[in-house]
């Protein structure tokens, strides 16, 4: 590559680094006069890179937003950063499967790269593996999560289209509603928004893979004061409506209980009376579709407790307790 030519594109590369870059500056780090620094501006123009100049005391140039993207400069930080990110997203359902946006991303990001670069981040690629199993994508459509992040940041109110878990029409099932959006939360590989459901007066968290049309309508909204919107994404998850209300009693504080048990999973308060501060009880609510899998998470605590509700789950707890019995005397599990 001839010199003029490596300096236009190092050129290009600094401005890629954001900011307005004085004539001077560019003039230092290329090692050239300011005038063929004007030329060599003049080239990333003509080839339709939209540099713009400012003027002023601390003017200079800057890449302005243009009709398209300009070539990017990346160095093998830069690439190996970007390509892992793509990979990251679609491995953990956070961006599109296979086949769609983030792979066809991947795949121009790696043809532009020099052959010396793409076969070094090719052998860290193949090499990687993962402890957990691929999340089941749930990644929202461009035309979706837009139009919601547009909406969210300026405070506009939103019109979707959404559709329920059941399908079903009414408050959590199929239907165009209003909604005050306060914020977009990422939680183990959905996206959802959580706020202000005008159809119902109340708050819900809907998810964008269930959004089929999203487009943010006139006015503004004050979001309201209190949890912010991972809290009430994690707290809406907690209490979703299931076939059995939990209630139990633990000895400890919260802040121990939330080592084991998520937000996401339950919901811990100190208990009546109790200001769950030191050696106190806090009560646990816990919404879930089955019981036989609670007596091993309760048990996992290694702290005193006590069921509430409801009594089914006292004789599971009890029936664990049997065969842990059992396992210490060395007696065979019975049929």
């Amino acid at each position: 590559m001839s010199r003029p030519v490596s300096r236009v594109l190092t050129l290009l590369e600094l401005l890629q680094s954001g900011g307005v870059r004085t004539v001077a500056e560019l003039a230092g780090r290329l090692g050239v006069g300011e005038r063929t620094v004007r030329r060599y501006v003049d080239h990333l123009v003509d080839l339709d890179v939209p540099v713009e100049s400012v003027r002023g005391r601390y003017g200079g140039y800057r890449l302005a937003p243009g009709h398209r993207m300009p070539p990017l400069m990346l160095t093998d930080d830069e690439a190996l950063a970007v390509l892992l990110g793509l990979v990251a997203g679609r491995r953990t359902g956070i961006t599109a499967a296979a086949g769609t946006a983030g792979e066809t991303a991947a795949a121009k990001v790696r043809r532009v790269l020099p052959e010396r670069l793409r076969h070094r981040l090719d052998a860290v690629l193949d090499s990687l593996t993962f402890t957990t199993a691929p999340a089941g994508s749930a990644a929202p459509e461009a035309a979706v999560l837009l139009p919601v992040a547009d909406a969210v940041r300026h405070h506009r109110p939103l019109a979707i289209r959404y559709t329920g878990g059941s399908g079903r029409g009414g408050s959590s099932g199929s239907g165009e509603r209003a909604v005050y959006p306060y914020g977009l939360v990422a939680h183990a590989g959905r996206w959802y928004v959580t706020g202000r459901d005008l159809s119902v007066g109340a708050d819900r968290t809907f998810r964008l893979d269930r959004i089929h049309g999203a487009r943010v309508l006139p006015g503004t909204f004050e979001p309201p004061p209190g949890p912010g919107p991972a809290e009430r994404v994690l707290t809406a998850l907690a209490t979703a409506p299931y076939r059995h209300e939990v209630t139990v009693r633990v000895r400890g504080t919260a802040e121990e209980i939330r080592a084991r048990l998520p937000r996401s999973v339950a919901v811990v308060a100190a208990a009546d009376g109790d200001d769950g501060e030191g050696e106190g009880w806090c009560r646990v609510e816990i919404r879930a579709e089955r019981l036989d899998w609670l007596p091993g998470l309760l048990a996992s605590l290694d702290r005193p407790f006590v069921v509430e509700r409801p009594d089914e789950l006292r004789g599971l707890v009890a029936d664990l307790a049997d065969r842990l019995m059992d396992a210490a005397r060395g007696t065979p599990p019975h049929d």
